[in-house]
Order: C-alpha cells, then sequence, then structure tokens
C-alpha cells in the first residue's frame, strides 16, 4: 500500500498538428490533459508521434496516490510512443477518503475489509477507462498496464478481467490479494476478515485463484524485490508457476526478476525493466 519513488524522466516535447497522412495526435486534442469519465478522473498524454493504430499504456501508482502522481512515468510512456493514462481509482488520489498516515494502519488491521474493496473497485474501473480511451484517444487493444504495489495489483487482476489487455508489468506487485507472509514495520500482518462486500469482490476477482481468467495469455512482467515482506515476490512466483499449463508452449509471455538486496523498493531498473517489457513484441 505504500507509494512509489519516483524515477526522473524528461518530459514530451511538443508536436506540430498531424496531418491526415502523417501518425500523430487526433485532431483537437492537445500533447496532454484531464476529464472525468462519468465520476471517475482521468488524465492523459499522447506521444509526438502516435502509431496506426495507436498503443494505450494505463499506469497506476501505488498506496493511495492517484494520477497526478505517475506524471514521470505518463510521460516516459508518451516518449515511448505510447498514448499514456492514469486515472484517480476509488479511494485513492482525489478520491481518497482519507489520509495515508490514517489508511495504513486500518489497511494492516484488516486487510481485506480495508484493501480489497478497493482492488476490486479500481479494476472494475479501469475497463471503462480503456473503453473511453479507445473512443475519445483513439487507442486499440492490445492495451498495456502497469503499476507500483497496489496499483500494481490492481492492473494484474484488470487484465483477468479484459482481455483487451495483452501486456501488464509491475513492481512490487502481487497476484494473491491475501499477501500470505505480508509484514508492516517488521511486523507480521494477520489474514483479516472481510465482510460481505470485501468477500465479493474476492470471490470473483483475485487473480490467483482465477487462473482461467488469463487464457488470453496478457505478457506479463513482474519486478519484486527479493526482500520484500510488504509484499512478498512469493505471490508473483505462485502465479507464474500455477499459471504454466494455462500459457502452455507460451511461457516466455510470464516473467518474474527478484532483486536481490531490495525490499519494497521502486528503483531505476525496475522501472526500465519495465519499459523494456512494453517495447517487446509479445
Amino acid at each position: 500500500m505504500r507509494g512509489a519513488v519516483k524515477t526522473p524522466q524528461s518530459a514530451p516535447a511538443a508536436s506540430a498538428k498531424p496531418t491526415a497522412t502523417t501518425p500523430g495526435r487526433p485532431v483537437g486534442k492537445p500533447a496532454r490533459g484531464s476529464t472525468r469519465v462519468e465520476h471517475i478522473p482521468v488524465t492523459w498524454v499522447l506521444p509526438r508521434r502516435m502509431e496506426a493504430p495507436a498503443r494505450l499504456a494505463l499506469w497506476l501508482c501505488g498506496g493511495i496516490s492517484g494520477m497526478n502522481a505517475a506524471a514521470r512515468e505518463l510521460d516516459a510512456l508518451a516518449d515511448a510512443g505510447f498514448v499514456a493514462v492514469s486515472f484517480d481509482s476509488w479511494r485513492r488520489g482525489t478520491r481518497a477518503a482519507e489520509t495515508m498516515a490514517e489508511l495504513f494502519p486500518r489497511g494492516m488491521a484488516n486487510f481485506p475489509h480495508v484493501v480489497w474493496p478497493m482492488l476490486g473497485n479500481a479494476a472494475l474501473e479501469a475497463l471503462r477507462i480503456l473503453d473511453w480511451a479507445e473512443t475519445e484517444l483513439g487507442a486499440k487493444p492490445p492495451f498495456f498496464g502497469g503499476g507500483h504495489s497496489l496499483g500494481g495489483d490492481i492492473m494484474i487482476a484488470a487484465a483477468g478481467l479484459d482481455p483487451r489487455i495483452g501486456c501488464v508489468a509491475t513492481i512490487n506487485s502481487t497476484p494473491d490479494w491475501r499477501r500470505p507472509g505480508m509484514r508492516a514495520d517488521g511486523k507480521l500482518v494477520g489474514p483479516g476478515t472481510p465482510d460481505a462486500y470485501a468477500q465479493w469482490f474476492y470471490d470473483r476477482l483475485d487473480p490467483i485463484t482465477h487462473l482461467a481468467a488469463y487464457a488470453h495469455k496478457p505478457a506479463m512482467a513482474f519486478e519484486c524485490g527479493a526482500d520484500d515482506d510488504h509484499v512478498p515476490a512469493d505471490g508473483a512466483q505462485r502465479f507464474k508457476a500455477l499459471l504454466a499449463p494455462v500459457y502452455g508452449t507460451a511461457q516466455n509471455r510470464l516473467r518474474v526478476i527478484c532483486h536481490a538486496g531490495i525490499g519494497h523498493e521502486y528503483t531505476p531498473e525496475m522501472w526500465q525493466n519495465c519499459m523494456a517489457w512494453f517495447r517487446e513484441p509479445h
């Protein structure tokens, strides 16, 4: 649930208005902007030259950090040619109902009750944002998605919901909503007790217990800290092993990298690996 440490990236350069024969930004669309898709705040950055069809990358930050905290990642993705998008999901960013200092102890006291609804609502909202981006920004599947910590957890779940998501890259994230072995400030976090509302999301969206949802074989890369005791790498490793029968001969579409000596940290190497994964043909 902790927030991301940003890696510096250069902002995308301004572009000329595209001609009818030159790939570029949709006519009338600014290089960057923000709006609301119904009740959901969303922001985007367009590349200098858009491919045809346009590729979309949806990136979400960790903790309750919202779309404004993703500015550097969005700029870097746009520099790489992606339509880069982020949004404020339920209880995060401008929609947060409390500060991280208030939420974190509550979340650690009863993780399922507090966090599972955040994961589930956000994964469902991601589908609405992708629908909007396809219509308004000209993006076409397969879509790319990623995030740090809780943001990555959300995108892993969204990939199981929407076969349009063909590529995912995450940092310090897990497909296991129970997070066995999770520690906070060195203390083991208990399993907690979900209410009916939280359980509804888990029963339908928890990635590691819904392997068949990934039958479309999205390319998924997990950048994990080998010493991360808050979001243990074990979750990604077990997920990869359990998906082996589902992916069959496409095992190269699953990757887990555990960075030695790294805890729940967002390092430049992790970010660079995510960008490289997005660029690879899958």
